[in-house]
This record gives structure tokens, C-alpha cells and sequence, in this order.
């Protein structure tokens, strides 16, 4: 098939064109970061999982590449040796090299400084800037996942690409401090220090400190949601935006996913047990508003909510209950479930056609919220 630049189709009357518009245009990006046609190319080459019998072909595809990169289990390692370990963004760069597919790109400047964190204690952030945008320019604070364990602003970088460039937004990534070296709160004060910092000098990155969106995955999906409740209870103003990939929302393991999807990979019940066991001084932390979203926190005052889900997560059940809970609190939500895919899908777009439909969702989400 002939190949044509997606920046042909961006606007169409008037209006950016989404993922699933170009993917029925059957369109492949040349240096842009979608590449609808990868998934059609990349294809698994064992059985479905006991775990994940409903899994997408791409997704598994991502998932055996990443049992080849990284056999051995996160939770047998010390943290330090996980943060060694190949990641999932590993897996999809292996992927797409040996099929000759471009890896993910950007028309964006990247950038990087410290900045305060809890208590003064520096703290990195990548700043992803729109090259062809105009200031003041809306910004997305993004929080990483990892469990408050282990990853960095790097590992979840396709996902703060594909932010910026669909958004036209500053896209500041935020390096809070990992545990168990930084117990909890550590890695949740970092977070909310970093969006005051932003939202107090937005102008200096050439952004609008009226229109601030937060974002996360996972552990950063659960920080998105508990930055906005600081915010709501310090009188700092509170973001236009909150966007939730697959968030930690309680501290109970015996859902029905956590049940389910007890051995899927790439997160499982046994890993989200070694990642609190490290993060947290005591099984009381689980406890707290800032963990049990579902059970303790106060939802109430908070911004309009799009929370994305996987299917074959054990956090599963999370979304949901957070859902009904935050919807309980008169908080207008926006939920999506996207079948056939596990934990991590967000920022595999350049592979997992329902990546690039969950990011267009996020994307139209936070360019209404900045209108």
C-alpha cells in the first residue's frame, strides 16, 4: 500500500482528523507517531494466555516480546534491579525494529530541568513543547505509572508525545521520587508540588496557567486524581482536566478483577503486592484518601474526569468503582473500556490499534476541557 504522511489528513473542515479516521483512511505515518498499519504487520506467534483468552493479536504480540525481553518476574528482583529490567516501551521499540517500522515520533522540543519537589528536594521534569504552537499554550501535568516503584518519565514517553501532539499541549512530565528509598506520601507530595510549580509558572514554558490538565497511568492515573483533591483542598486552582489511565483507586485485592486477571501480565495481584510493599511504611497507608479513592477519599469539587480502562487488568475493578464513585460525588465522567487489551496499552499505540483509539478519546477529551 502506498504510504502517505498523516499530516495530510490532520484537518479535515476545519477539524483534526482522529486515530480512527486515519486508521479507515488506511493511511501509515512517515515521521509522525501513528502507524495504523504496524498492528496489521506485527502478529503473536504462540497460543492466547490462560490469563488473557480475549487478549488482541497486537497486544499479545507487545506482551510475548516483553516475556522475551524480561523473563524474569519484577517481584522476585530488588527494586533497584527492577528499574534495570527492560520495559514495555522496550518491547514495542524491539518490535518495530525487527519489522523495519518506525519508532514513534513527535513534532515537539524536548526539554528537561529541576524544579522543587516535596520539601524543596529537586525533582526532574521532561517538558514536551509543541514545535508549532503559539503561546500561552494550554499544559498537561502527566504523572507516571510504575507503582511508585520503579519507571521514569522515559519509559512512558510515547504516551507524553502522543499527548503533546494531539492536544497541541505543553506536556510537562513529571520524575517524583520512587520508593522504597522515598516511602509514602514522598511520591504523591512530589506530584502535587510539581503541578503548583507549573500552575505557578506556566509562563515561563510558555504556558497558560489557566488551562491546566492533569494526567497519569496507573500510579500516576491514582496521582492525577489525588493532585486535584490537594488542589481542591489548598485553594490552589484546580485543573481544567483530569485524565485516568487504568488508575489505583483502592487498596483492596480481592475484586473481581484482581480475581480474574490474579496472573495476567504485564501487572498481576503479586506485582501490585511488591509495589505497595515498597512504598508503603505500614499496610495503613493503604488506607488513606490518597490510596482508597474508592473507599475514603472525598471526590466531591472535582473536574470533569475521563478514565481509560484495559480489559485484562487486575485494576479493572478500580476504574469502575472510581467511576460510580466519582459520578456519586456529581462529578461529570467519562468512561471507556477497551477490550482485548492489558495494563500498559496507553503508550503502545504504534502497535495496539486500541491505543490510538484510547488516545483519540483523551485527546478530544482535553481539547474540549481547553476550549
Amino acid at each position: 500500500m502506498k504510504q502517505f504522511c498523516t499530516k495530510q489528513f490532520l484537518y479535515r473542515n476545519g477539524r483534526r482528523a482522529s486515530f480512527a479516521l486515519l486508521i479507515s483512511l488506511g493511511v501509515m505515518a512517515c515521521q509522525d507517531h501513528r502507524i495504523p498499519l504496524a498492528g496489521q504487520v506485527i502478529q503473536p506467534t504462540e497460543p492466547k494466555p490462560a490469563w488473557g483468552p480475549t487478549i488482541a493479536p497486537q497486544m499479545q504480540a507487545v506482551i510475548e516480546e516483553l516475556g522475551r525481553l524480561s523473563p524474569i518476574p519484577l517481584n522476585t528482583l530488588t527494586p533497584q534491579q527492577a528499574r534495570q529490567q527492560p520495559s514495555f516501551k522496550d518491547a514495542v521499540n524491539s518490535l518495530l525494529d525487527k519489522n523495519k517500522i518506525p519508532r514513534p515520533t513527535a513534532n515537539v522540543t524536548v526539554s528537561q530541568q529541576q524544579i522543587p519537589g516535596a520539601g524543596g528536594v529537586p525533582i526532574r521534569i521532561v517538558v514536551y513543547t509543541p514545535k508549532n504552537g503559539t503561546g500561552p499554550m494550554p499544559v498537561i501535568v502527566y504523572f507516571h505509572g510504575g507503582g511508585w516503584v520503579i519507571a521514569s518519565s522515559d519509559v512512558y514517553e510515547y504516551s507524553t508525545l502522543a499527548l503533546t501532539e494531539e492536544t497541541g499541549a505543553i506536556v510537562v512530565s513529571v520524575d517524583y521520587r520512587l520508593a522504597p528509598e522515598n516511602k509514602f506520601p514522598t511520591a504523591h507530595n512530589d506530584a502535587f508540588a510539581a503541578y503548583k510549580w507549573v500552575k505557578q509558572n506556566a509562563a515561563s514554558l510558555n504556558g497558560n496557567p489557566a488551562k491546566v490538565a492533569v494526567a497519569g497511568e496507573s500510579a500516576g492515573g491514582n496521582m492525577a486524581i489525588t493532585v486535584s483533591m490537594m488542589a481542591r483542598d489548598q485553594g490552589i486552582g484546580l485543573p481544567v482536566h483530569i485524565l485516568s489511565v487504568y488508575p489505583v483507586a483502592n487498596n483492596y485485592l480481592d475484586t473481581p478483577s484482581y480475581n480474574i486477571y490474579a496472573d495476567a501480565k504485564p501487572l498481576n495481584r503479586s506485582l501490585v503486592k511488591y509495589f505497595t510493599d515498597n512504598y508503603f511504611n505500614s499496610p495503613a497507608d493503604g488506607d488513606s484518601p490518597l490510596i482508597s479513592l474508592v473507599d475514603v477519599a472525598n471526590l466531591n469539587g472535582l473536574p470533569p474526569t475521563t478514565i481509560i480502562a484495559a480489559e485484562i487488568d487486575p485494576l479493572q475493578s478500580d476504574g469502575i468503582d472510581l467511576t460510580k464513585k466519582l459520578r456519586d460525588s456529581g462529578v461529570n465522567v467519562t468512561y471507556q473500556l477497551f477490550n482485548g487489551t492489558t495494563h500498559e496499552f496507553f503508550g503502545m499505540y504504534a502497535i495496539v490499534p486500541q491505543a490510538q483509539q484510547a488516545q483519540s478519546l483523551a485527546a478530544t477529551q482535553l481539547l474540549n476541557a481547553f476550549k
